[in-house]
């Protein structure tokens, strides 16, 4: 085994030299391995990060889960009341797995200004709301504080200030209809206590949120009546799974609706960039592995002689085709290295100094997003490692049809 290390060690220094002919298409080999970590580094970390932060934003919105009522028939409007007296209010114990769980209401109205309109959904929220996500989202003013006695104050999207020329601290007529056969429209004149950006069109487009005791006294609500409940998971991959188990164990007059169901088109979206990643990884591991297969082939071929005189020694092929495989493992750890010093700088300055933006209206984000899980990093690396080493034996087979005799003749 030393005299394996100590050969392999020549081996190093000699291919390093300017003059070996195997030189550049080894340094080649190390600069495809590089390149493929990179690529593969960030196809992980902004299809993850995308996918994160657009459930986040959607989540922001409408909870993981929606619980409601049958009645609503799927409407963005709350049309039935729920009573908050229910098992699985405030704590759902009955599930593991429940993080938190809120309650809300929506109603449809009109922000009526002297020289505009605008149609906008109001989302009642109450003292359970989590403003964990809206923090995010806040650029001007502050959050309305529903927690005391009833106001008049609003969280508004800059999508909707903008429309209609706004600014925090400017009062909003609002018109409502208590139902299709009112027709004498209820005002509401709230007051702008802050201003939000989402960067989620879809939803900065609709939503205005304000105190839930204003939807329950418009629709003559009782006190204790909402539209419904709004649950947030500690582990968005079991979406699907703890959606059945909730609806399984709530009242037979409540229907469950997850995020995925709701907006379907979207999910199927984000699910093509786990085909593309896996795309990318294929191709990039395919690139690497042949130009490693070059690289082992040239560097044997060089060394016709050496195997030759290691076999006259009485060197078995096995041992001499380890010894190139460490070196290959030494091509391919150093491709790594670079590879990972380079793919995270990228991913770090991206992350923290948001160097490339994006077009909200078709990515939903305003920047690319990155995700650094150490997870995928030595899922990449471990596999980048192995799947050239295994396609490296069949190359290193060649080692065995080399006589000693023709070998040392070999020039």
């Amino acid at each position: 085994m030393n005299l394996e290390f100590f050969i392999a060690k020549r081996l190093i220094s000699a291919k390093q030299h300017k003059s070996s002919i195997s030189a550049p298409i080894i340094k080649i080999a190390i600069v495809a391995i590089a390149i493929g970590v990179i690529m593969m580094l960030v196809a992980f970390a902004t299809s993850l990060g995308l996918q994160q932060k657009i459930r986040e934003k959607m989540s922001a919105f409408t909870g993981h889960i929606t619980i409601s009522s049958y009645d609503n028939n799927n409407s963005q409007v709350s049309l039935m009341p729920i009573s908050k007296n229910q098992d699985f209010y405030p704590e759902f114990t009955s599930v593991e797995g429940v993080k938190h769980v809120q309650a809300s209401a929506y109603l449809a109205g009109v922000i009526r200004t002297e020289t505009d309109f605008e149609g906008i959904i109001v989302k009642g929220i109450g003292t359970d709301y989590n403003w964990d996500y809206f923090k995010e989202f806040l650029i001007a003013g502050e959050l309305p504080d529903v927690s005391k006695n009833l106001n008049d104050e609003v969280l508004v999207s800059k999508f909707t200030a903008t429309r209609l020329g706004l600014e925090v601290g400017d009062k909003v007529p609002t018109y409502f209809l208590r139902d299709e056969s009112s027709k004498t429209p209820l005002i509401r004149a709230f007051v702008i206590k802050g201003v939000y950006s989402s960067g989620f069109q879809e939803f900065d487009e609709l939503y205005m949120l304000a105190d839930i005791r204003h939807i329950q006294r418009i629709n003559r609500w009782e006190k204790d009546e909402v539209g419904n409940f709004e649950v947030f998971l500690e582990d968005f991959s079991e979406v699907e799974e703890k959606g059945q188990e909730i609806y399984e164990n709530t009242g037979s007059f409540l229907d469950t609706r997850t995020i995925k169901q709701q907006y379907y088109s979207i999910f199927e979206w984000l699910s093509l960039f786990d085909f593309n990643v896996a795309l990318i990884i294929g191709i990039m591991i395919l690139v690497a592995g042949i130009n490693m297969i070059t690289a082992l082939l040239v560097l044997i071929l060089e060394r016709t002689q050496m195997v030759g005189i290691l076999k006259a020694l009485g060197s078995s092929d096995w041992t001499i085709r380890k010894i190139f495989l460490y070196n290959a493992t030494y091509l391919i750890l150093l491709g790594l290295f670079w590879g990972n010093l380079i793919g995270l700088g990228l991913l770090f300055a991206q992350k923290y100094l948001k160097l490339f933006p994006l077009d909200p209206e078709t990515y939903y984000v305003t920047e690319a997003p990155v995700y650094i899980g150490w997870e995928y990093i030595a899922a990449v690396n471990l596999g980048t490692l192995v799947l050239c080493m295994l396609m490296l034996l069949i190359p290193s087979y060649i080692i065995t049809r080399i006589s000693p005799v023709r070998a040392m003749k070999f020039d």
